[in-house]
């Protein structure tokens, strides 16, 4: 009986248990690492900010309309200016070449009167320019330098700057010179009325002793105030301030000076106050001294824009 037993694992059979033992152990292994990935996933959700339908389509919402207001109109046209300028020659210039150029150009404003005009300083400084191209050139052309603070490549650089587009190169090195500011002058007489060759005030002849000037403002002391002291014409304010130093006591202030008003719409003054015709202000200064003589200057006027050319008030001085 014994030798009819057979052996129940044959050699195809331990290949097969051999093979399902490897499938589960790959099977246990890929278990396990899914099992870690999936744990590490969900710490990181736990913690991530988490957005509700309704926020998620109004963030789209935003998106499509700032994509669908932006300016590509404007946009097209910057890229195209960039890139136009960017074909430009814009010579970078050396930080010490930039101050000697600076310096040159300041001695020569310097060398300017004070009361030079804006004009006046660009054509200072544009004759500068020319003739310091030209003693660049000239450097370069001799193989030499003309000015001990360029060397032969920072003229060369010079050169392209100064006969590139000027206004880039101030900008360059921190040059700027406002614009002039013309105040024109106004006509205001009638149409074919001829200007008067000598002006005189209206009303009497006013007497030798007044002193009367014309477009005239003198400082001082009020001892009368004109706001509410007035006189038909200029010589009847003069004989008012006459007879207010007379008539003063000892120790008071006596007029010696006197302004008028002889403008029928009234004369512009810098205080707060609204100056009628015929107004006579009656004044004391121990030095008379002239507020504005003739007409207001340019400067004065680009302060104030309400101030007209010619001084409209009347004064004179009478001892």
């Amino acid at each position: 009986m014994a030798r009819g037993v057979k052996w129940g694992c044959s050699y195809k059979k331990t290949t097969l248990i051999v093979c399902s033992v490897n499938i589960v152990i790959a099977l246990y292994v890929l278990r396990s690492l899914y099992g870690s990935l999936y744990l590490y996933s969900n710490d990181d959700l736990a913690n991530a900010v988490k957005y509700t339908p309704d926020e998620i389509s109004k963030m789209e919402e935003s998106i499509r309309i700032r994509r669908a207001s932006e300016p590509t109109k404007l946009k097209k046209l910057v890229k195209k200016l960039k890139f136009e300028f960017g074909e430009r020659d814009i010579v970078e210039l050396p930080a010490g070449v930039k101050h000697n150029l600076t310096n040159e150009i300041l001695q020569r404003l310097r060398s300017l009167s004070s009361d030079a005009s804006i004009n006046q300083q660009r054509e200072a400084v544009e004759k500068w320019r020319n003739e310091k191209l030209l003693e660049v050139k000239k450097s370069i052309n001799l193989n030499r330098g003309g000015n001990s603070t360029f060397v032969q490549e920072e003229a060369g650089l010079l050169v392209k700057a100064l006969e590139s587009d000027w206004a880039v190169l101030s900008e360059n090195i921190g040059l700027w010179i406002p614009a002039e500011v013309t105040n024109p002058e106004h006509d205001d007489r009638p149409e074919g009325q001829e200007e008067q060759e000598e002006e005189t005030l209206p009303g009497p002849p006013v007497p030798q002793e007044c002193h009367a000037e014309l477009h005239t403002d003198y400082d001082g002391v009020a001892v009368r105030w004109g706001l509410t002291h007035r006189k038909e014409s200029a010589a009847d304010c003069c004989q008012a301030c006459l007879d207010h130093a007379k008539r003063a006591k000892p120790g008071e202030l006596q007029c010696n000076i006197w302004v008028y008003c002889p403008a029928e719409n009234g004369c512009y003054s810098p205080d707060i106050y609204e100056h009628k015709n015929m107004e006579c202000w009656l004044k004391y200064a121990e030095k008379p001294k002239l507020n504005f003589k003739d007409r207001y200057s340019e400067a004065y006027r680009n302060s104030h824009p309400n101030a007209p050319v010619v001084v409209p008030w009347a004064a004179g001085v009478v001892r």
